[in-house]
C-alpha cells in the first residue's frame, strides 16, 4: 500500500500542478496569452456600450476637440483684408480706411482693439451692422519719427488692429459692454498690421485709401445733417404738434373769438 502511494504520488503532483498553472500565469505572470489578449481588448470595446455616460462624455469631448479645429466661420468681410495702409509722414497724424461689410444673415456688431490705444484711435470704434451693410471705419495714428536716422520706408510698426464680431438679436444701439457680456459668442475676425506707404509715391494702394477716405468723410458729412421733415414737428421740449391739431387750435380759437362777439 505504502508503494501504490508513492507511485500514485508524482502523478498527483503533475495533476495538481496543471491545474494551478493558469493561476499563476494570471495573478503573477506578467506575459499574456493570444486568448487572454483578445478577451481584453474584447471587454475594452464593450466596456463603453456597458457605461453610458463614460460613452456620451467621450462623444462629447470629441466633438468639441472637432469644433476647435474648424476654421472660424467670418460674420465681416474686411476690405482690405488683413492690412491697414498709412501714409508715412512721421511727427504727424495720418489716417487709414477700412471697409467693413456683414456678409452673415443676422444683425452684427463689431468692436476695434489695438495694441497701442495712447497713439491709435478708430471711428466709429464699434457699431451693428444689419445684414448686407457695410461701413468704412478711419483709423487714426501718430507717426512716431524714426530713430537713428533711419531711412524713411526702414521704420517698421509693431502696431496692430484687431477687428472682433458679435451676433445681436436685431437692431439695437451699439454699446462696448456688449463684448463683455457675452464673451463665449465673440469671434475674432482678423488681425490687421500696419503698412507704411510713401505718399510721393503714387501705388494702387495709396489711391484705393484715398478713395476710401473720401466716401468716408462723405459719410461723416451725411450722418451730421439734420433729417428732413417726414413726420410730425418737435417744437419745444418735446411737444409733439401735427397739422390736424394746428387746425383744431385754430378752429377752438376761432370759437371763442365768435363767443365773445355775440356776447
Amino acid at each position: 500500500m505504502a508503494i501504490d502511494t508513492e507511485q500514485k504520488s508524482p502523478s498527483d503532483g503533475k495533476v495538481w500542478g496543471i491545474f494551478k498553472l493558469p493561476f499563476r500565469q494570471t495573478g503573477n505572470n506578467t506575459r499574456t496569452t493570444p486568448s487572454s489578449s483578445s478577451a481584453s481588448n474584447l471587454y475594452v470595446q464593450t466596456q463603453p456600450h456597458v457605461e453610458g455616460s463614460n460613452h456620451h462624455g467621450s462623444a462629447i469631448s470629441v466633438s468639441s476637440v472637432a469644433k476647435s479645429l474648424l476654421p472660424t466661420r467670418r460674420r465681416l468681410k474686411l476690405d482690405p483684408a488683413n492690412k491697414l495702409y498709412f501714409p508715412y509722414e512721421p511727427g504727424k497724424q495720418v489716417r487709414s480706411a477700412v471697409r467693413i461689410k456683414n456678409t452673415s444673415r443676422s444683425y452684427t456688431a463689431f468692436k476695434f482693439q489695438t495694441t497701442a490705444p495712447k497713439s491709435c484711435f478708430m471711428r466709429p470704434p464699434g457699431a451693428i451692422l444689419a445684414p448686407g451693410e457695410s461701413i468704412i471705419a478711419t483709423v487714426f495714428k501718430f507717426v512716431e519719427p524714426p530713430e537713428n536716422n533711419e531711412k524713411q520706408m526702414d521704420q517698421k510698426s509693431r502696431v496692430k488692429f484687431k477687428i472682433m464680431s458679435l451676433k445681436v438679436k436685431g437692431p439695437m444701439d451699439y454699446i462696448p459692454e456688449l463684448f463683455d457680456e457675452q464673451k463665449d459668442q465673440v469671434a475674432i475676425e482678423q488681425i490687421l498690421r500696419v503698412v507704411f506707404l510713401d505718399p510721393e509715391r503714387p501705388c494702387p494702394a495709396l489711391e484705393k485709401l484715398k478713395c476710401q477716405l473720401d466716401e468716408a468723410d462723405a459719410a461723416l458729412e451725411a450722418r451730421k445733417k439734420p433729417p428732413e421733415d417726414s413726420g410730425p414737428r418737435i417744437i419745444g421740449e418735446g411737444l409733439v404738434i401735427d397739422e390736424w391739431k394746428e387746425r383744431r387750435e385754430r378752429y377752438l380759437a376761432r370759437q371763442q373769438v365768435e363767443g365773445v362777439d355775440s356776447a
